[in-house]
């Protein structure tokens, strides 16, 4: 029986272990299948305190784990696929390949995944010219042409706080009009580096001798026809899949599926905490995850001394 599980290895999972590993929780945690998270796709970041100089994505993760198994965290290479509360109050995660584990508390980082438009090679342009966060990436592109994909707040916000970067910010959506709220929407439109393009969607990333993009293919969905327009960087903004669909009715989640806490990290289950993207929609940043990963290990600490756990 382990005291606390940590299932995800973001910065919200490795922060939790950090915490819980220094108050003698001897944590151990779940990888995931994306092992260090979604900053592992990134190159450089220049966001995290205490790298003025910026740090690889990959190297940030590294060094967080690390530090979680300086302190006694354990690291299982896993994806979950199903979690239940036993009779006698403790919980059951099992594991793709069959294994079950018990633990008394559990702490939920998994995050979330950017949805994609599914373009063959997509997967492989992440980080080369293809993100999922302004926030993250928009500094990397000055001066240069760049595009949003999507037509709802997020995709305007997006667009919004490229134009403090790029020389134009096409947004290309597939309808004749945004599906944001009027105030984005006309605040979007009302940016002249914002150059809407209707009626069309990406078919094709295309590449230059690097591997980086160059541009993308568009189709138009009203007449068919096919153009090339050329910038230097494609954020997608259709949304986002929280990782919690193994929790079954163990937690509450709102209309987009992200987990509901009751107070601070707490979920409607007393011993499952939940931290960074799989329950935070509205900042989605490494920072404000390890926080969040800071507060669940404190809340789970508490409640395992409440239970007579030392």
């Amino acid at each position: 029986m382990e005291n606390v599980i940590i299932i995800g290895t973001g910065c919200a999972g490795y922060t939790a272990a950090i915490y819980t590993g220094r108050a003698n929780l001897n944590p151990l945690i779940l990888s995931g299948n994306q092992p260090g998270g979604q900053l592992t796709t990134t190159t450089e970041v220049e966001n995290f305190p205490g790298f003025p100089q910026g740090i690889m994505g990959p190297e940030l993760m590294m060094n967080m784990q690390q530090q979680s198994e300086k302190f006694s965290a354990r690291i299982e290479y896993t994806n979950v696929t199903s979690m239940a509360k036993a009779a006698a109050g403790h919980f059951e995660i099992t594991s793709e390949d069959g294994t079950v584990r018990q633990a008394r508390a559990v702490i939920v980082a998994t995050g979330a995944s950017p949805k994609h438009l599914g373009l063959p090679n997509e997967k492989s342009l992440i980080g080369h010219g293809l993100t999922s966060c302004a926030t993250c990436d928009g500094a990397f592109y000055r001066n240069v042409p760049v595009c949003v994909i999507g037509g709802g707040d997020s995709a305007c916000e997006e667009a919004g706080f490229l134009t403090k970067f790029a020389s134009t910010v096409y947004l290309i959506h597939r309808r004749d009009t945004l599906r944001a709220s009027k105030i984005m929407a006309d605040r979007a439109l009302a940016n002249p580096k914002i150059k809407p393009v209707w009626n069309s969607t990406v078919v094709e990333y295309l590449t230059d001798e690097k591997g980086e993009v160059r541009a993308v293919t568009l189709e138009n969905l009203m007449t068919g026809e096919r153009s090339e327009l050329e910038l230097k960087c494609v954020f997608v903004a259709i949304g986002h899949v929280p990782n919690a669909q193994f929790l079954g009715d163990l937690v509450d989640r709102d209309e987009n599926g992200y987990i509901i806490q009751t107070k601070g990290t707490l979920t409607k289950t007393e011993g499952i905490f939940a931290a960074g993207d799989v329950a935070d929609h509205v900042y989605r940043q490494a920072i404000t995850a390890a926080g969040q990963g800071c507060s669940a290990a404190l809340d789970a600490e508490r409640y395992l001394t409440s239970i007579g756990v030392r």
